[in-house]
């Protein structure tokens, strides 16, 4: 019974550590060339219209979201439960969490080596700014279309 509460609270331990080190992704849109971010959503700095420069395929950050670590952390601890007894099982559990989490985000970051690809898409504003927007999908943009800005996206209109 005490083995089984020791287990626990490793796995209880491991986890509230692991999701202390998760995070939500992001995405930045970089500076490049002069060009200023859209603005934050709602703002009316994000909405306006004008002409796209420019358009290029850039590769997204490579971010893990913590499942890989969660899950290996998971592994690893029935794996070092398996070894030992007494305060030597408890210890073997805590490394095995451990190092399975630190595997685990390293397979998880391995497996999104590339990112995700993403589209920087350059526009002059009917107000003679450029903004730099950064999104997952060009649709059927190009050069010289005339494009609305909502959000941090480019729409055609």
């Amino acid at each position: 019974m005490k083995t089984t509460r020791t287990f626990a609270a490793a796995v209880v331990a491991a986890g509230a550590l692991l999701s202390g080190c998760a995070s939500s992704p992001s995405y930045s849109n970089p500076n490049s060339g002069g060009y200023a971010n859209a603005g934050s959503y709602g703002s009316t700095a994000s909405m306006g219209y004008g002409t796209i420069e420019s358009i290029q395929v850039t590769q997204g950050e490579n971010r893990t979201s913590g499942a890989g670590a969660v899950v290996g952390g998971l592994v690893g601890a029935l794996a070092g439960n398996q070894v030992g007894s007494g305060s030597g099982r408890t210890a073997a559990t805590v490394a095995g969490g451990v190092a399975g989490a630190a595997i685990g985000n390293n397979v998880e970051r391995n497996r999104n080596a590339n990112g995700q690809e993403m589209y920087q898409i350059n526009v002059r504003m009917d107000n003679g700014e450029y903004r730099t927007v950064v999104q997952d999908s060009a649709y059927d943009l190009r050069p010289g279309n005339r494009v609305r800005l909502v959000d941090g996206r480019a729409y055609r209109y």
